[in-house]
């Protein structure tokens, strides 16, 4: 019986991911990266916020449950009051090498694949062993987490702090 009750879960999970993969595509096509990581590195300079470029393709159901994870209830307000996202689409690992590359994210561990960068563009963390490969097996408080671990600290504020 639990075994049963397992499978259907995993079932549902999957047609979930399915329906939400199939309202709205995630990743622009590959030749708007540069357009899109300039944009944010503009918007970054201005409101000192810090960018994540999200290596990953339309087609990765890992993909989409970080997506998923990234804009639930509890992380989209992280996300919005500290990061820009850039969504970079590396096609079926023929698209945007260049900047997996110069963001020291290896794509060979698989996608997503996260890098962090300081408002004025320098990196300061890229995702090296696959942390998020396995997004439909992590629990979304990794996600939390991430975004904690690596949202810029406002003056007068610790590490600790969560509401800053």
């Amino acid at each position: 019986m639990r075994m049963r009750a397992i499978v259907l879960l995993m079932a549902l999970m999957s047609a979930t991911t399915f329906a939400y993969a199939s309202r709205r595509e995630i990743y622009p096509p590959p030749e708007q990266a540069k357009a899109d990581l300039a944009a944010a590195l503009n918007e970054a300079a201005k409101t000192h916020k810090r960018i994540i470029l999200d290596f990953g393709g339309n087609w990765c159901s890992d993909c989409i449950v970080l997506d998923m994870y990234m804009h639930n209830e509890q992380n989209l307000p992280i996300l919005n009051a500290n990061f820009i996202m850039v969504h970079i689409n590396v096609g079926r690992y023929d698209a945007n090498l260049d900047l997996a590359k110069k963001y020291d994210t290896p794509l060979d561990k698989g996608v997503p694949a996260l890098a962090v960068l300081l408002s004025s563009g320098k990196l300061l963390y890229s995702q090296k062993l696959g942390q998020f490969e396995s997004m439909r097996r992590v629990e979304p408080d990794a996600v939390t987490k991430f975004l904690l671990q690596w949202k810029p600290v406002k003056p007068g504020c610790s590490m600790v702090m969560t509401t800053c």
